[in-house]
């Protein structure tokens, strides 16, 4: 069986991911996943200075998922490459940076250090994290402006550019557009949905935040339809996630259009489950007799 996918001129070996923010940078979960079985390790979002994100408590349960409002905590870009990028050179995967910035100028900061970072194959432009007040979801809610940081990141990167849509606007097609208008070389989607939880006892709300990022499998129809909707308005390439538990949920991301797709919060749940749902792909394509992957994507429309 084929199982390798393309996008952006970059080969995959095969179409599972690791979602931003859901699996460190690859080290956090190397004891439970072989990362040379994956087709790319996606990295936590990094900035061009550490973030300490917003205070605790910053994570809870919800029924059929979770909210998070982490606010992209990390050790800034120094530290990746010297930490992260180091210990990943050891691995026979590829390797997508998420980059996050509160400004244009920081996000071209960033994109500016990994040029020079052969272990780098691939850019996700984070402009849809609802947790942070300033840049990031600022610039994935507004056409122009997703346009024109697509277009400002794309002049200078070396590396291909996919920009990671927020399913918080009123029209994902629209925003999709823009990002390829810009020049993207592939779009993912859906980042988590704006939600909020109150503990009903302590009257308060359950994050400090107020609201945080809803994620898991209570989001997978919605994201399974942006996919679909994208895949119908747009030429680039897709990248499906939201709320993937399994390879049957995988699979129907790349039926409508996904060519490749991201696990994210089930890795809190079951740390194997991006391991177990290459597994079961590989396992429906032998069942139905599938020699290529790519003959799925895009077949039901």
């Amino acid at each position: 069986m084929n199982m390798k996918v393309t996008i952006a001129g970059v080969e995959f070996k095969n179409p599972v991911m690791t979602a931003s923010g859901t699996f460190g940078s690859g080290m956090e979960y190397n004891e439970f996943t072989d990362l040379n079985r994956l087709g790319a390790v996606v990295t936590k979002g990094v900035s061009s200075v550490p973030w300490e994100g917003n205070p605790v408590p910053r994570v809870a349960e919800t029924y059929g998922g979770m909210l998070n409002a982490i606010g992209l905590q990390n050790p800034g870009i120094d530290t990746f490459i010297e930490r992260d990028l180091a210990f990943l050179k050891q691995y026979d995967t590829k390797v997508i940076v998420n980059v996050c910035g509160k400004t244009v100028n920081e996000y071209l900061e960033v994109a500016e250090r990994l040029n020079e970072e052969e272990r780098v194959d691939m850019l996700e432009i984070n402009v849809s994290c609802p947790n942070v007040k300033e840049g990031a979801i600022a610039f994935g809610q507004n056409r122009d402006a997703l346009y024109d940081i697509t277009d400002k990141i794309k002049r200078i990167a070396k590396h291909p550019v996919i920009m990671k849509l927020s399913p918080n606007v009123t029209d994902i097609t629209e925003m999709a557009k823009a990002a390829e208008a810009g020049g993207a070389d592939a779009i993912s989607l859906i980042n988590t949905i704006t939600g909020m939880k109150v503990d009903i006892y302590r009257k308060k709300f359950v994050l400090a935040n107020k609201t945080g990022g809803l994620s898991g499998p209570a989001i997978k129809p919605v994201a399974v339809r942006m996919v679909w909707q994208c895949a119908s308005a747009v030429k680039i390439p897709i990248i499906g996630m939201g709320g993937i538990r399994n390879a049957e949920d995988a699979i129907e991301f790349m039926m409508v259009g996904a060519s490749a797709v991201a696990v994210g919060a089930m890795n809190f749940h079951d740390p194997y489950t991006t391991e177990n749902v290459l597994l079961g792909i590989e396992k429906y394509m032998r069942e139905n007799h599938i020699e290529d992957i790519n003959e799925i994507r895009g077949c039901v429309r």
